[in-house]
């Protein structure tokens, strides 16, 4: 994927990511206003019903009063005889001692014209005898209001008796009826539950894909690398091999027999190179798709490090490239596949003459650590990035020294070392500075048996 579309579908998708998040905060906010609304609604209607069941009662406790007065011939003025002393009890002023069961029918009949259907309990205080009469608790049904046995506890409404008033009164009282306004309340969190959820899915969605976008494009990217590469590697013994079979065919080679051995020779030589590496390449796509075999046996490490050393020296006893062994190990047996490890000790050995721009300077040291052997690599090489060091064990991938061909290979020396090391169930690590050199360490686990 090309850098300008890769852009182009962030971009969109984040404008997408901010498009819903904004819509989900509008309908939230839009949810918790409604909401709110709904409840302001019914708490004002709560309101007016309160205030109309309070009227109601006054006016029907009034009219209880003025009844009463008239039966005993009293024009004294009302204004005031009725008190609400609670939300849900009222005290009436009379003046004079009326009876239980006539004040009862009053109250029946003022609230049932009213329409007060709710249960309710009187007392009657006598000022002659200084005394407190309880009456019945009634409740409205089919009609008509009925006695009921439950009784309530009126110490509470006995509290707000008028000290200073010396006279008549009676109290009515709701039991049943509460404090009914509806609190408006902050907005729920649970409102944003859903939103916050939404948001970590999108989020945790969009930065998976994005990795995942990335994670194409640099395994795009190296495998386009590994096809230049692979394509130059092929290339050069393929031209070589035709150079000399075109020589071979264009001249004669019946009085110079060691000039036609010596283009045999390349012929052979360069075929073979060819061979290997594409037996390289097929080995390690065998290796991705089945688990790797290991034939273990039982061998000394160290002797597979000195086998290495020699041919380093050997092949670099005209370059002038040295190596340093430091054997400390005391138990250097191994169980495991010996050619296997053979491999990655020269895969090693390999990279560092390869990646080094000057005489090759490599040591390798071993150590006993626990119940593993510990084997050390270090060069005086190019060096890796900081940022390209964990990159370095991928498939295919090839640290770039400025020109892509400047150092042959397919990046799959590293990755084969990784994996063999990880088969044996043992680590791998590399510290590196960049022109100072790398050094690789593998803990392998030792044979005791």
């Amino acid at each position: 994927m090309r850098l300008q579309n890769l852009n182009t579908v962030i971009l969109l998708g984040l404008f997408s990511l901010i498009g819903v998040l904004l819509i989900q905060v509008f309908w939230v906010r839009n949810t918790i206003s409604i909401e709110r609304s709904k409840l302001e609604l019914q708490r004002y209607q709560d309101s007016l019903n309160v205030v109309q069941f309070n009227e109601r009662v006054h006016l029907a406790l009034t009219n209880v009063v003025e009844t009463f007065h008239k039966r005993i011939n009293d024009p004294s003025d009302l204004y005031g005889f009725v008190q609400q002393r609670d939300y849900n009890a009222f005290q009436v002023q009379i003046n004079d001692n009326i009876h239980p069961v006539y004040l009862e029918e009053l109250i029946k009949r003022e609230f049932y014209e009213m329409g007060i259907k709710e249960l309710f309990q009187y007392a009657i205080y006598d000022c002659y005898g200084d005394s407190l009469i309880i009456g019945n608790t009634l409740y409205f049904i089919s009609g008509s209001f009925v006695q009921t046995d439950v009784a309530f506890e009126l110490s509470g409404i006995l509290d707000f008796e008028v000290k200073d008033f010396d006279g008549h009164y009676f109290i009515v009282y709701f039991p049943s009826r509460r404090v009914s306004l509806t609190e408006v309340k902050a907005p729920d969190t649970t409102y944003w539950l859903p939103l916050l959820a939404v948001i970590g899915f999108i989020l945790l969605f969009f930065g998976y894909a994005l990795t995942i976008i990335f994670k194409q494009k640099r395994l795009s990217e190296v495998k386009t690398d590994f096809i230049n590469n692979m394509t130059h590697e092929l290339k050069t013994p393929i031209s070589t091999i035709g150079l000399s079979s075109e020589t071979l065919l264009r001249e004669d080679f019946s009085k110079d027999p060691e000039r036609l051995q010596r283009y045999a020779s390349i012929i052979y030589k360069e075929n073979k190179r060819l061979e290997n590496q594409v037996e390289r390449v097929l080995n390690i796509a065998k290796m991705d798709k089945e688990q790797i075999k290991l034939n273990y046996s039982i061998f000394d490490v160290d002797e597979l490090i000195q086998e290495a050393a020699d041919i380093f020296e050997f092949n670099q006893s005209e370059t002038g490239g040295t190596i340093e062994l430091d054997l400390q190990a005391a138990n250097t047996l191994l169980k495991a596949d010996e050619v296997h490890i053979s491999n990655v000790i020269h895969n090693l050995l390999d990279n560092a003459i390869k990646y080094c721009d000057k005489e090759p300077k490599i040591a390798i040291r071993t150590r006993n650590i626990g119940s593993a052997i510990q084997i050390t690599f270090e060069d005086n090489g190019i060096g890796i990035k900081k940022e390209n060091i964990k990159m370095i064990f991928d498939k295919f991938y090839r640290v770039s020294t400025g020109n892509v061909h400047n150092v042959k290979g397919f990046g799959l020396g590293l990755y084969y070392v990784k994996l063999i090391i990880e088969s044996h169930q043992g680590k791998i690590n590399v510290k590196s500075q960049l022109g100072q050199g790398t050094t690789f360490t593998i803990t392998l686990p030792i044979n005791k048996g």
